[in-house]
């Protein structure tokens, strides 16, 4: 089956929310791209601000590069939201914190933005858990943990849900990913 290189830099770093998306994915490490860093400006579709990609010369921003099946980027692409406020990326350049490797890897990029925007608590925790999952700087660890956001006006939404549910999975909530570590 052939695979690809993928550049998850929002939630997606937690590996557990990547596979319930793409049962193939597997974590290759941690990867910068170089001159961007993360912002939650794009617009999601419930109106909360998600991860995006913004131009930072001299800024070097970590994520988390697996390998996927092809196959799974048509999931993917609809999880994202290709065509309603991100376009993928197919030669996106990386570079490897283990081996300073150059590497072209997909990603997503926003196209609708909005700096107004906070993320929701539980879109921000998954950023946190992925972030601290795959050994981040503790320095980037405490500037995420410091990032305004707001709770979810709708506490039924099913995306919310699927969050609680990675954290009850992993033996943690939303509150103790968010608490500043002592």
């Amino acid at each position: 089956m052939p695979t690809c290189l993928y550049f998850a830099y929002g939630s997606n770093m937690m590996t557990a929310r990547l596979k319930a998306r793409c049962p193939s994915a597997i974590p290759v490490g941690v990867a910068f791209a170089e001159d961007h860093r993360l912002t939650f400006w794009k617009k999601g579709r419930d109106g909360s601000g998600k991860g995006h990609l913004a131009s930072s010369p001299g800024m070097s921003q970590p994520g988390v590069l697996f390998t996927l099946a092809v196959d799974d980027l048509i999931a993917l692409d609809e999880f994202e939201g290709v065509g309603n406020g991100y376009r993928r990326a197919d030669d996106f350049i990386v570079r490897r914190r283990d081996t300073n490797e150059i590497m072209r890897a997909k990603t997503y990029l926003a196209t609708a933005l909005d700096p107004a925007l906070e993320p929701y608590d539980w879109y921000l925790a998954l950023v946190l858990a992925g972030a601290r999952e795959h050994g981040f700087d503790a320095g980037i660890v405490r500037q995420l943990a410091g990032t305004a956001c707001r709770q979810d006006p709708e506490p039924a939404r099913a995306t919310r849900h699927e969050a609680i549910g990675l954290f009850t999975a992993a033996g943690t909530t939303i509150t103790s990913v968010l608490a500043p570590a002592s």
